[in-house]
């Protein structure tokens, strides 16, 4: 039995005051906000997302992405987000990379810059999933089509991109399609996870969408970006009518499911985060099951604390380049 290698990103002072007042400052902006819960209207939560907002920054796209659209094995019609290292040489590998949203906001274009950074930076082509979105497209829409992605990638990596040496990877509900399609990978194709995958990188997941882990059901209602309320929101759009009981399904709260024969993990997320216990349950379940797993927990760090231009957010993404880069290697 493995044990997660444990990091703590600490913060000196000076780190440290910024973090908190860019909290302070969130958290007032989102006590101007009507909740998501409260307005109850997906579509247009989706659009004041976008526009910055909901203590989420304003949707900049950048002219080095564009839109593919590829036929999957089940013989549909997917859309990727497409990013290229920028020096035109052919991709170290490849980034398939999952939005987070909860399943019902959140679009493969919402995080350009990043993903722009990452191609750029490690050398690697991205490709961010445009899955389907709840109410409209409830469970296992969203599964399947992040499923899907992923076998178009394992048969046509290395004819597209030139390279078979594939990552995975995602934030929030993003981060849990991520595990659970790495599941659906070895049991329903026979596809070994740690052979198709060299590793994951996992941002402040939700793992567990039955009854939620002790940090998520003691986060309230306190506005922290996501809280007690906004999550069973969440779950109620995606699995409508669905008990606590059946989500624990590990197709849907991969904390439950057999995790053994999958790749390095990198698992993140901040102290102050309502998910912080489902980071932690599953890197030690990830390593009790035999795999490699790095916890790195992020000192006052706010679920998506990478999303703002802190200090604390700059290190963390530095050290998720570094982990792709030593992976690859």
């Amino acid at each position: 039995m493995n044990v997660p290698t444990i990091h703590l990103l600490g913060l000196d002072l000076d780190e440290l005051a910024e973090t908190r007042a860019v909290n302070d400052r969130m958290e007032k902006l989102l006590d101007g906000q009507v909740p998501l819960h409260v307005q109850d209207d997906p579509v247009a939560a989706r659009e004041f997302q976008r526009a910055g907002g909901g203590g989420f920054p304003t949707l900049a796209t950048v002219p080095e992405a564009s839109w593919r659209t590829v036929t999957t094995p089940d013989g549909g019609r997917l859309r990727l987000r497409a990013f290229l290292p920028s020096d035109g040489r052919t991709p170290e590998g490849v980034f398939l990379h999952f939005h987070g949203g909860g399943g019902v906001i959140g679009s493969a274009d919402g995080q350009d810059p990043r993903l722009r950074d990452v191609a750029a930076n490690c050398g690697v082509a991205v490709l961010s999933v445009e899955y389907r979105l709840a109410p409209e497209h409830p469970y296992p829409a969203g599964n399947d089509d992040a499923e899907q992605a992923a076998l178009w990638l394992v048969a046509n990596a290395a004819a597209e991109f030139g390279t078979q040496r594939l990552l995975i990877g995602g934030e929030s509900g993003g981060a849990r399609l991520a595990v659970t399609t790495l599941l659906r990978l070895r049991d329903r194709h026979a596809v070994a996870p740690a052979e198709a995958f060299l590793a994951a990188q996992l941002s402040f997941g939700g793992y567990d969408v039955g009854h939620g882990t002790p940090s998520s059901r003691a986060s309230g209602d306190r506005n922290r970006l996501i809280n007690r309320p906004i999550q069973e929101w969440f779950w109620s759009k995606q699995f409508p009518g669905m008990s606590p009981d059946k989500r624990l399904d590990p197709d849907i709260s991969p904390l439950y499911g057999d995790l053994r024969g999958l790749p390095l993990a990198r698992f993140t997320v901040g102290t102050a985060d309502p998910v912080l216990d489902d980071t932690l349950f599953m890197a030690a379940r990830w390593a009790a099951a035999g795999n490699m797993a790095e916890l790195v927990v992020a000192e006052e760090g706010w679920h998506g604390f990478t999303l703002h231009p802190t200090a604390l957010a700059q290190r963390e993404l530095a050290a998720q380049e570094e982990f792709l880069r030593r992976c690859l290697a």
